[in-house]
């Protein structure tokens, strides 16, 4: 008589390996979530930079001054950076974004918990060298609901450097 070799998993394996697996999950997922949290802060920072930077170069390219300012509707300065931002050529040369500037860049609002603290910077002007006079070495924090331990920082020098760093203020 021929033995036939069967090959599978058993009922109990299968339930063992789906509990081990069920456990791995519980602890990894709460982990997750924080990965994420700290993505979107880290994002947001970096879409701000980006946009700092582009305003600066703007500004040398065009040699005139360039505005990057918190914007509520996307086409003149006011509001908070978490209502969104724009840069834009300030051809009339008055330090704020108005009908007769040229828009270069929108940034719409900041969806969920993610807050900016700007330390009065909702406007930043960049002057035809590149340099920032208004800034006064400030800087704008990035955070959301769990405050400082977890927040980003942006710093944007009189000379116009925008770096990260700085100690982070919700």
């Amino acid at each position: 008589m021929k033995t036939i070799k069967q090959n599978g998993f058993t009922l109990l394996e299968l339930m063992i390996v789906l509990a081990i697996a069920g456990i791995t999950l519980s602890i990894a997922i709460p982990s997750m979530n924080g990965f994420v949290q700290n993505d979107r802060i880290t994002s947001f920072r970096n879409a701000l930079h980006v946009d700092l930077m582009v305003g600066r170069s703007k500004a040398v390219e065009t040699n005139q001054a360039v505005v990057v300012c918190a914007s509520k509707n996307q086409t003149s300065c006011g509001g908070t950076y978490q209502d969104g931002w724009i840069v834009a050529i300030d051809l009339d040369n008055n330090g704020t974004v108005d009908a007769t500037d040229t828009l270069v860049k929108v940034q719409a609002s900041i969806p969920g918990d993610i807050k900016f603290t700007d330390g009065a910077m909702n406007s930043i002007v960049f002057d035809a060298r590149g340099f920032s006079p208004n800034s006064n070495d400030g800087a704008i924090s990035v955070c959301d609901s769990r405050g400082d331990s977890h927040a980003k920082t942006l710093s944007i020098s009189r000379t116009g450097r925008v770096s990260n760093g700085a100690a982070p203020s919700c």
